[in-house]
């Protein structure tokens, strides 16, 4: 059996004022299949570039396997595709490549083609085959799924299910429970490592909170109790000690022997229970450190006495004179969640664009009813740049309601300072997120609202969706989202379902 061993990790940025990881251990069996989790900003894709040796720290990590990083950067994207192949796995027979894109549903004949004309989804297929192909290695996946179809989603899953030996990370549950053999899970103070898939996790997790807030609860009612007991006994210590001093009724001495008896036993006993008072604020220090804060989020959606607010008949959307998908009919009344799904390219975030008033060609009529707000979410975060607080005054937000959703979806104080350019990928769509929900409007549409956003806030989300109920329109892949929220669903690989 093979190990990657880490011991005593400690590593903080430049600057920081606190670290990222600190004393941390653990070992890895290469031969695992691990799904990394953790709120977003909590180090995922720092705690992978430690193992790749890219920053120094303090501890050390030892192993006998080299790892290699996905995705992989390509240099010269013009090259034949088996170009790049042959680069990365040099040693490799052109047979068990096309082996291995048969495993992907894959034509072998996008080998010969130039790497930058295949699609997103194609060039992850390549480069995770060649990654694998590489021999001797331990994959790094950083977020493999994001902006994939379902399709291409389930090619993956079925492929990496067939692999061993690398860690994912990932905030789609459903790839991991199909994938993964373990759960490396990045906490508030320690990680954590559990044999099984993200469903068996998340319900050890949820008992072990369960049982931490049951015992801190305890605790606290003891500590109460044991605190008035302890000023009580010392109280009582304190008059008899004093009474040493006093007199009979009938002018005789006290025994002053058998009363400082007494209050030194009264003494004594004051000091065993503080004592089991010191023991049980110990034990409830070691508790609630790793429960994540559940806040909910809330929405409030404005009320239309309008029931029909978007219906499209014939619909179909053009590129070059070219319609990109069959005719299509559908109708968004108030109160409906509507998924549109397919394929990548055939154009889902069109429609959402054509709804909320872009210059979109087309045929067929999409009705909008009047005078709508509508709350949009783009896909893309290149235009987020300068201060939260600018970005804020600029949407028309209540800053403080943004803050308080962008907190419950776990940015720290020190995250709010931060301009929005250097957010990681994920703290950028949380704003665009807090930005909407902060918003009351009759209609939300969202493009792929997910991508890069952590499992915990993915659940946050739904929840209250589900609770308030607005009327909401939206693409994305992550199917357990999908299942859980959508009330219809527009499905452009089968147009004919309404």
């Amino acid at each position: 059996m093979s190990l990657i061993s880490v011991n005593n990790l400690t590593f903080g940025y430049e600057g920081s004022l606190e670290n990222v990881f600190e004393d941390v251990s653990f070992n890895i069996d290469t031969d695992w299949k691990l799904g990394l989790i953790g709120r977003n900003g909590k180090g995922k894709t720092t705690f992978l570039k430690l193992l790749l040796g890219e920053y120094e720290y303090r501890g050390t990590i030892s192993k006998n396997v080299e790892f290699d990083y996905f995705p992989f950067e390509v240099k010269d994207k013009k090259r034949l595709t088996i170009e790049i192949v042959n680069e990365i796995a040099p040693n490799v027979e052109d047979w068990e490549v096309i082996k291995e894109l048969n495993l992907l549903n894959t034509d072998a004949e996008i080998l010969y083609r130039n790497f930058n004309l295949l699609s997103g989804g194609e060039q992850i297929k390549v480069l995770l085959i060649s990654l694998f192909l590489k021999g001797n290695n331990f994959l790094l996946i950083d977020e493999p799924t994001n902006h994939l179809d379902s399709e291409t989603r389930e090619n993956l899953v079925k492929y990496l299910s067939r692999k061993k030996g690398f860690i994912t990370v990932s905030h789609d549950r459903n790839f991991l429970d199909k994938v993964v053999d373990h759960i490396i899970s990045i906490n508030n103070t320690n990680i954590d490592i559990q044999k099984g898939n993200f469903s068996s996790w998340q319900k050890n997790k949820e008992a072990q909170d369960n049982f931490e807030l049951t015992q801190n609860e305890k605790l606290i009612k003891d500590i109460n109790r044991l605190e008035v007991a302890s000023k009580n006994t010392a109280n009582w210590s304190n008059k008899i000690e004093k009474s040493k001093y006093n007199t009979t009724n009938s002018g005789s001495s006290i025994d002053r022997g058998y009363v400082g008896h007494q209050s030194a036993k009264m003494m004594k006993k004051s000091k065993v229970i503080e004592k089991r008072i010191e023991k049980s604020i110990e034990e409830k220090s070691n508790l609630l450190n790793n429960i994540d804060r559940n806040d909910s989020l809330k929405i409030v959606p404005l009320e239309t006495r309008k029931n029909s607010l978007v219906i499209a008949r014939e619909l179909e959307i053009k590129y070059e004179d070219k319609s990109i998908f069959n005719k299509i009919s559908f109708e968004i009344n108030s109160g409906d969640r509507v998924a549109i799904i397919g394929k990548n390219g055939i154009g889902k975030s069109s429609i959402l664009k054509l709804i909320i008033g872009n210059e979109i060609q087309y045929n067929g009529t999409l009705n909008v009813a009047n005078d709508l707000k509508i709350s949009y979410v783009s896909q893309s975060t290149q235009d987020l740049k300068g201060t939260l607080k600018k970005y804020v005054s600029i949407s028309g937000a209540s800053e403080s309601i943004f803050k308080a959703m962008l907190s419950k979806m776990g940015f720290s104080k020190l995250d709010f300072d931060k301009k929005l350019e250097e957010m990681s990928e994920g703290q950028k769509k949380k704003v665009l997120i807090a930005r909407s929900i902060s918003e009351s409007a009759n209609i939300y549409i969202w493009d792929e609202p997910l991508n890069y956003i952590d499992i915990l806030t993915r659940i946050q989300i739904e929840e209250a969706i589900l609770k308030y109920k607005p009327t909401i329109i939206f693409v994305e892949h992550d199917e357990m989202f999908i299942k859980n929220v959508a009330t219809k669903i527009v499905d452009l690989r089968n147009i004919n379902n309404w």
